[in-house]
């Protein structure tokens, strides 16, 4: 099989230019008690530590902070609640990898500020500046890059919330109304995220990975994909979070192949792995 090839990319982070010529690999260290799959474990300034410098060993380019749960039925954090709690993970982690790439998961733009003062690079905003009216200019104002999330309505009514004549063409006229936006206030680094489980069913996620080419050749924004252990996969498979990492590494492929250029992962060597395999990079 001859090798993927790949347009490469870049962002400005800490006044440098960083560019990738392979697709990147984002980890996700979630810092709240209560996340679908390892919620509880990253909890203590040790556990924390110790998962990020095991991120970055296994291959992570970009360490993804979250401290309150997305997943379908949660409440969200009060914002000055989850704003303590990024600045102090962040400077626990600049403080003993200060050469890191830090993301912020926020929807919100009192913690998304807060932790770019702190020291964080990149703002995800699983919302798209729904949740928050005050976040595109936050983000306009910090001059960061930003990751642009499809979804529906809040954590706890999103799956109550699917349902697309044509998931494709609603995700376009999503993301092209919010792009226009952001360009004309000044963002300059955006990347998309179709928000696969985000308010769609198994079959509409499977439908929407299916279709990922669309949307790769529609926008010249890299694009991210967020499959890792979710319940697409193990709600198909009969199985847990736990048992979904083979899933994981088979769906990743399949959307690398589709033009993803970036993975949020739980486990960035096999995510790592696939990439050398389809890229030889």
């Amino acid at each position: 099989m001859e090798k993927l090839k790949f347009e490469p990319f870049s962002i400005t982070v800490q006044g440098r230019l960083v560019t990738f010529d392979r697709p990147a690999v984002m980890g996700i260290l979630n810092i709240t008690p209560d996340s679908f799959y390892d919620g509880g474990r990253y909890t203590t300034a040790d556990a924390m530590l110790a998962q990020a410098h095991k991120l970055i060993d296994e291959g992570a380019d970009i360490i993804d902070l979250g401290a309150s749960s997305s997943r379908p039925g949660a409440e969200l954090l009060d914002p000055e609640v989850e704003a303590q709690r990024l600045e102090d993970a962040i400077r626990l982690i600049r403080k003993e990898i200060p050469k890191a790439i830090l993301s912020i998961d926020t929807c919100y733009s009192l913690p998304a500020r807060r932790s770019i003062e702190a020291g964080a690079d990149i703002i995800n905003d699983i919302s798209g500046g729904q949740f928050d009216e005050k976040m595109f200019a936050t983000v306009a104002d910090l001059q960061v890059p930003y990751i642009l999330m499809h979804t529906r309505g809040l954590p706890g009514q999103m799956q109550q919330l699917t349902g697309y004549d044509d998931i494709v063409d609603d995700l376009t006229k999503y993301f092209s109304a919010r792009l226009d936006t952001l360009y004309r206030l000044g963002v300059k680094d955006i990347w998309i995220d179709p928000g696969f489980g985000f308010a769609k069913s198994v079959d509409e996620n499977y439908e929407l990975l299916n279709r990922l080419d669309e949307l790769t050749t529609l926008f010249r924004e890299p694009l991210l994909t967020a499959l890792s252990r979710k319940s697409m996969i193990y709600k198909r498979l009969g199985t847990t979070p736990n048992q979904a990492l083979e899933g994981t590494i088979a769906l990743d492929a399949i959307a690398l192949a589709k033009g993803s250029r970036l993975l949020r992962v739980h486990d960035p060597k096999p995510a790592r792995e696939t990439i050398k395999l389809l890229f030889n990079k």
